[in-house]
């Protein structure tokens, strides 16, 4: 089996369709936009950077992980 004429096919095949499509560009642009903002929201929402917030330096916050790792409490 010739791998790479398949996979240069299999490529062209979703440039071309990508290329044809006119509706489909605009839908994939909201999904696109749509998932950055949903990503970045759920970030600062739901992620906050409590090492950053509960420790001052890089050698505090490397030992707190270390202990997390281990399950030694605080």
């Amino acid at each position: 089996m010739n791998c790479p004429g398949l996979l240069k096919r299999a490529v062209m095949l979703y440039v071309d369709g990508f290329r044809q499509m006119t509706v489909g560009r605009t839908l994939w642009a909201l999904i696109i936009i749509k998932l950055i903002l949903l990503f970045g929201v759920f970030k600062l929402l739901f992620f906050p950077d409590v090492l950053s917030r509960d420790y001052d330096t890089d050698a505090e916050r490397a030992d707190a992980v270390r202990k997390a790792l281990v399950g030694v409490p605080k």
